[in-house]
């Protein structure tokens, strides 16, 4: 479940886990418009859905980016980017539609449903929209700058580029989310392993629900 890295974001929608710093959805709005984001990550333009029963992060960092899916960087897209150390992951389930001239065309992968879980290094998720249960921060810092955050991995190399410097960002010593579902462009970790893996393929629209 590795890719490329980057992708947009609906800002109301993703609030849900951005409770506690709400300004940092005007704070990226405001750069894109000022043109101060420079796009530099170019991604495939599919997006994919994500869901998980539980997150369980430590050293958890999160930060407005931009990303681009034109090859001419005509098509912006705002980014929350979430960057954990470390994450342990139970019931993960990834879905991706390709449309084709035959319909469309269905992958999803499961993983961590028995007794051992997912567990991802240095994991930067970008959701595009994110809807959870309950989100548990521990020893938070909000309005953090991004280029000096301490908990967590930092900024992806991919991203130093096209976020503004000393922009605002958010930081916790471990994070807890329930019941996850999430619309991403992009996943990307230093390592990932996938105990259980159960990957499928066919005709027809595949669909994750939480818990599966």
């Amino acid at each position: 479940m590795k890719s490329q890295v980057r992708g947009g974001t609906r800002w109301k929608r993703f609030a849900v886990v951005m409770v506690p710093s709400v300004g940092a959805a005007a704070a990226v709005t405001m750069a894109i418009a000022q043109g101060a984001l420079a796009a530099s990550f170019q991604v495939s333009g599919q997006q994919f859905q994500i869901t998980a029963k539980h997150i369980h992060g430590e050293g958890f960092g999160q930060y407005g980016a931009m990303e681009d899916t034109d090859p001419n960087a005509k098509d912006h897209k705002a980014v929350a980017v979430v960057g954990m150390d470390s994450a342990e992951i139970t019931n993960l389930c990834q879905a991706v539609n390709v449309p084709t001239p035959f319909g469309a065309v269905g992958l999803k992968l499961k993983a961590g449903g028995g007794k051992d879980k997912v567990v991802a290094k240095q994991l930067y998720l970008d959701a595009n929209d994110m809807q959870v249960g309950n989100a548990q921060f521990n020893k938070i810092d909000i309005g953090v700058s991004s280029d000096h955050m301490t908990k967590g991995p930092g900024k992806s190399s991919g991203d130093k580029a096209k976020s503004v410097p000393g922009s605002f960002a958010q930081q916790a010593e471990t994070v807890d989310f329930d019941d996850v579902k999430q619309q991403a462009w992009a996943t990307s970790a230093g390592s990932f392993t996938l105990p259980g893996l159960h990957m499928s393929v066919g005709m027809g629209a595949q669909d994750c629900k939480v818990g599966e």
